[in-house]
């Protein structure tokens, strides 16, 4: 369902069906309409055609809703990262599974554009980010950790989850800046450009 379907369908008075995805169809229509900030979890609720209490059985806050299913898919990434070919070279392991992360299931780019600008753009969600983005590093760090034979906060891994999100970061600026840009060649590209530099820096 478009963004103007919503909010027709809002301004009717027509219940969504109550799922995760109708209820942040009927979220990000009105963020679109009225802004993050002034959109209370009551606003949604009633868009969606549920009650307040139904609201908080998907999420605990409207800052989760924007999130989506990140932690289901936290879980993919580490799993990706766990089963990649032991002998494939550490930061090559780590691109293909954040370019597999990120993936966006077709049709569905422009609302992922509209979540990442919120995430990226709007200061109560970036202040919010911080939490998610440690533990997405989190497990870069791991799994850097790991294959490097260390601990998890030895510096070594620790820069790494540091340097990959802002890879990916720097990618999905550059991806929101350009309508037709395609996320995954960026992300490889910005992965590709650090590796580079990590080799160039491992000479010197």
């Amino acid at each position: 369902m478009s963004v103007s379907a919503a909010l027709s369908a809002v301004a009717s008075g027509r219940p969504f069906s109550t799922s995760r995805e109708a209820l942040e169809r009927a979220a990000f229509a009105l963020f679109e309409e009225r802004g993050f900030d002034q959109t209370s979890i009551d606003d949604i609720a009633d868009a969606a055609g549920i009650g307040r209490r139904t609201f908080f059985r998907y999420y605990p806050s409207k800052n989760d809703l924007v999130w989506g299913n990140f932690e289901q898919e936290l879980r993919k990434m580490r799993s990706s990262l766990d089963t990649s070919a032991p002998g494939k070279p550490l930061m090559d392991a780590i691109r293909e599974s954040v370019v597999s992360f990120n993936l966006i299931v077709p049709g569905n780019e422009e609302a992922h554009r509209r979540r990442m600008r919120m995430i990226l753009g709007v200061p109560t969600l970036v202040a919010n980010s911080t939490l998610r983005f440690a533990a997405w590093r989190a497990e870069i760090a791991r799994f850097a950790a790991d294959r490097l034979g260390v601990a998890d906060d030895d510096l070594a891994p620790v820069v790494i989850g540091y340097s990959a999100l802002g890879a990916s970061i720097a990618a999905y600026e550059q991806w929101l800046k350009v309508e037709d840009a395609d996320l995954s060649a960026l992300l490889n590209d910005a992965f590709g450009q650090l590796a580079a530099a990590v080799r160039e820096t491992s000479r010197t």
